[in-house]
């Protein structure tokens, strides 16, 4: 599951941009990058099951 949203997340960081221009075009690119932060964030997820619950971790602390 983890690896679909790493995939997921590299092909909408990939998808190219429709023909389209103005206020469209931006929303378009905006919504773009949500959705690659949403994938990434999954994708980088630790995950354990317990009692029946999926649980996943996002470790939102700043590296370095």
């Amino acid at each position: 599951m983890l690896q679909r949203f790493r995939d997921r997340a590299a092909a909408v960081r990939d998808r190219p941009l429709p023909p389209v221009a103005g206020p469209e075009r931006q929303r378009f690119i905006e919504q773009a990058e949500l959705d690659h932060q949403d994938y990434a964030m999954l994708g980088d997820a630790t995950w354990t099951f317990e009692d029946g619950i999926l649980v996943l971790t996002v470790d939102l602390r700043p590296k370095g």
